[in-house]
């Protein structure tokens, strides 16, 4: 199996993983973070939400895939009091054949402030 690897990481992990032959891309969870690493949007939820979605993109584009091409999505979110405005979002990122979607309330996320996390599964074409 051929897998490409993309965006890049410090730690043992891929941020992005195209599978060869089976145009499945694997996106790992990415945090509301800009390229250097810094939280974006502190104390904004809609701010992480947006930032988390736009590292998304940026690996999918490398990938030669969008958002529409998402066909599962996993948010982890620190609290689900801002659930409706992640759900809301979400809903403006994406047209209908919604990708199939979980979200799962956790304790606390690698980045500190962080209050989403979101992973993906995309396919190519």
């Amino acid at each position: 199996m051929q897998r490409r690897v993309l965006g890049r990481s410090a730690a043992s992990y891929s941020n992005g993983l195209v599978v060869e032959g089976q145009r499945l891309i694997f996106i790992s969870g990415q945090l509301p973070t800009d390229e250097a690493g810094k939280l974006v949007g502190a104390d904004d939820f809609d701010a992480q939400v947006r930032q988390t979605f736009a590292n998304i993109e940026r690996l999918l584009n490398q990938a030669g895939a969008g958002l529409d091409d998402i066909v599962k999505i996993t948010a982890f979110l620190t609290t689900l009091e801002p659930y409706p405005r992640y759900s809301a979002i979400r809903g403006e990122l994406f047209a209908p054949n919604y990708p199939a979607s979980a979200a799962v309330q956790v304790a606390g996320l690698v980045v500190p402030g962080a209050m989403i996390e979101i992973e993906a599964i995309a396919v190519l074409g």
